[in-house]
C-alpha cells in the first residue's frame, strides 16, 4: 500500500454524495481507505458501494460542547487504532473534530477541504465563535483545500490562515462530475412524460427547478417571492423544489412556508436519492444561494444541459459565466431574480444559446477523473514529503 487515508464527514449523506467513487479510485491506486461519519440511513449504501465498513462517530452539525468532546475522544481513539498516514476531513464539524484529533494523535498529513463557510452568514457572538473554530481547524491542519478560488480569497481576506497553507486542487470542486451519469441522454421521452404526469406538470408548463436544502441561506425566500410575482403575469409556469427543509437550523419565513404549502404551482418532492430525473423535466435551474464552496448541484444541472440562474457568490460565479452558460444575479435580490427568470422564460433564443454551451463548459473544467487525479497527486506529494 502507498499509505492509509482516513476520510471523515459530519453526516453520512456528505460521505456518500461529496465523495462518491473516490474511495474506490484511491484503493485502485494503492491506498488503504478508512471511512468515518455520524450514524445515518446512508451507511448501508456507502458500505455496499465501497466495500468498506463505515466507522460511526457521534458527530452532529449543531454546536453541542458535551457531544463534541465525546466525538473528539472517539475520533482520537479511532485514529490511534487505525494509524492512518493521512486524515482528510470535509464539512465544518468533521473538520474541527477530525483535525484536532489527528493533530493530538500525531498524524503527519492532516488535510481539510473547505466546501462552504456557515460563518459568512453569521453575526455577533456566533460569528466570533465560528471564526475561532475555523481558525483552529486550519491551524490544526497541515494543508487547507478550498474547493473554489473564490472561497480561497475569502479565507485570505478574513485572515483565517496563512495563504501558503491554502491550495485549490484542479479547477475546484470536491469530487467533480461524472458526465456519463449526469447526462440528459439517460432519460427517454416516455420517462420524462411519466414523471411530469406524476407531479401534475403539463407538457406546456415551463419548469424552474431548485435542488438543495430548503432553507433561508439557499435563497428560497427570494425564489418563492420572485416566482409568485411572475405568476401575476404568466400562466403555465411551475416551481419545482427538490430537497428537505431544516427548520431547526435555518427556517424559512412563515409566509414563504405557507406559500409553498398552498400554491398549486409550487411542487415539493422532499429528499430524493437521484436528482437527475428532476433536472430532465426542467427548463431552467435556479440557485440563489447566499454562500457556497463549489456547488455540486450547479455542475450537475449543467451536465444535464440546464442553463442556470445563480447568485453572484464564489463557486457559482466560477461555474457560470454571465451570458455564456447561464445568468448571474446579485445575492438576496428577488427583483433581479424575477427579471432573470422572466428573461429565460420569454427569450427562447437566449435560453437555447446557454443550453448549448453549458454541458461542454462543465466537461472541460470539472470532469470527475480530473478532480480525482488531482487529489491522488496531492496525497502522493504529501506522503513523499514526510518520507524525505
Amino acid at each position: 500500500m502507498k499509505g492509509k487515508i482516513l476520510r471523515i464527514t459530519t453526516v453520512p449523506v456528505s460521505l456518500h454524495k461529496l465523495l462518491q467513487g473516490q474511495p474506490q479510485y484511491m484503493m485502485k491506486n494503492g491506498f488503504d481507505v478508512i471511512l468515518a461519519s455520524a450514524e445515518g440511513k446512508e451507511i448501508p449504501q456507502i458500505e455496499k458501494e465501497t466495500g468498506l465498513s463505515v466507522n460511526m462517530l457521534p458527530l452532529t452539525r449543531k454546536i453541542s460542547p458535551f457531544t463534541d468532546l465525546k466525538a473528539l475522544w472517539q475520533t482520537y481513539k479511532l485514529i490511534k487504532q487505525t494509524k492512518p498516514d493521512i486524515v482528510h476531513t470535509h464539512t465544518p464539524k468533521a473538520g474541527i473534530i477530525g483535525m484536532l484529533a489527528a493533530r493530538l494523535a500525531g498524524v503527519p498529513v492532516r488535510m481539510h477541504t473547505v466546501a462552504g463557510m456557515p460563518l459568512l452568514e453569521s453575526k455577533g457572538f456566533k460569528r466570533k465563535i465560528l471564526n475561532f473554530v475555523e481558525k483552529l481547524t486550519y491551524r490544526s491542519a497541515t494543508g487547507v483545500y478550498p474547493n473554489s478560488y473564490g472561497l480561497q480569497d475569502i479565507i485570505i481576506k478574513n485572515s483565517l490562515t496563512a495563504p501558503e497553507k491554502l491550495k485549490v486542487l484542479a479547477n475546484g470542486s470536491s469530487n467533480g462530475i461524472d458526465l456519463e451519469y449526469f447526462s440528459p441522454e439517460k432519460f427517454s421521452v416516455a420517462e420524462i412524460s411519466a414523471l411530469k404526469t406524476a407531479l401534475k406538470i403539463n407538457n406546456d408548463d415551463f419548469v424552474f427547478t431548485f435542488v438543495g436544502r430548503l432553507v433561508g441561506d439557499k435563497g428560497i425566500n427570494e425564489l418563492v417571492e420572485a416566482f409568485v410575482q411572475m405568476q401575476n403575469q404568466h400562466k403555465n409556469i411551475k416551481l419545482l423544489l427538490v430537497g428537505n427543509e431544516e427548520p431547526d437550523l435555518d427556517p424559512l419565513k412563515p409566509e414563504v412556508k405557507k406559500e409553498i404549502e398552498t400554491n398549486n404551482d409550487i411542487i415539493t418532492t422532499g429528499w430524493v436519492d437521484d436528482v437527475r430525473p428532476y433536472f430532465a423535466i426542467s427548463d431552467v435551474f435556479v440557485f440563489p444561494s447566499y454562500r457556497e464552496g463549489m456547488p455540486n448541484v450547479v455542475m450537475q444541472a449543467g451536465a444535464m444541459g440546464l442553463p442556470s440562474i445563480v447568485s453572484n457568490i464564489n463557486g457559482c460565479n466560477e461555474i457560470i459565466k454571465e451570458g455564456e452558460n447561464g445568468l448571474i444575479i446579485p445575492v438576496k435580490n428577488s427583483d433581479a431574480l424575477q427579471e432573470a427568470m422572466f428573461k429565460l422564460l420569454i427569450q427562447n433564443d437566449l435560453r437555447q444559446k446557454l443550453q448549448k454551451k453549458v454541458r461542454p463548459s462543465i466537461q472541460s473544467r470539472f470532469e470527475q477523473k480530473i478532480v480525482w487525479h488531482a487529489i491522488l497527486e496531492e496525497y502522493q506529494k504529501q506522503l513523499n514529503q514526510i518520507k524525505k
